[in-house]
């Protein structure tokens, strides 16, 4: 409840989305979740998007989703190599720039792909 009341902690779909406010590059966000014993956001909804939405306005700052680019250029699977099944691309997005192998949510809930080296929130689900 403390988590909760401190806008850390919120809920969607059985899934359990937390945030330690603090920004890290995607793979040690993959490691921080791990080591929590969850793994990194990923929406496969709206209401999961919202869930994760929630903290990315109320800490003002973008966060990465577990998503990444596969072999074939400009198409996105989940990570452990499951196809995307629910998309939020911002318009004209993906972009399939060089390099832009992870996918980040804007503060209107929308997605964009981009580097993997910048640093985010670190959104993990349980």
């Amino acid at each position: 409840a403390v988590l909760y009341f401190l806008k850390m902690i919120t809920a969607s779909g059985g899934k359990i989305f937390a945030t330690s406010e603090k920004k890290a590059d995607f793979h040690t966000t993959l490691t921080k979740c791990k080591e929590a014993g969850g793994s990194i956001a990923t929406p496969r909804n709206p209401d999961e998007n919202d869930a994760i939405l929630y903290f990315v306005k109320t800490f003002n700052t973008y966060a990465y989703l577990g998503i990444k680019e596969c072999l074939i250029p400009s198409t996105f699977q989940f990570l452990g190599s499951r196809q995307v099944s629910y998309t939020n691309w911002h318009l004209n997005e993906p972009s399939s720039k060089e390099e832009e192998e992870c996918v980040e949510m804007y503060t209107d809930g929308t997605w964009n792909d981009k580097s993997c080296n910048k640093n985010r929130l670190i959104v993990c689900q349980f």
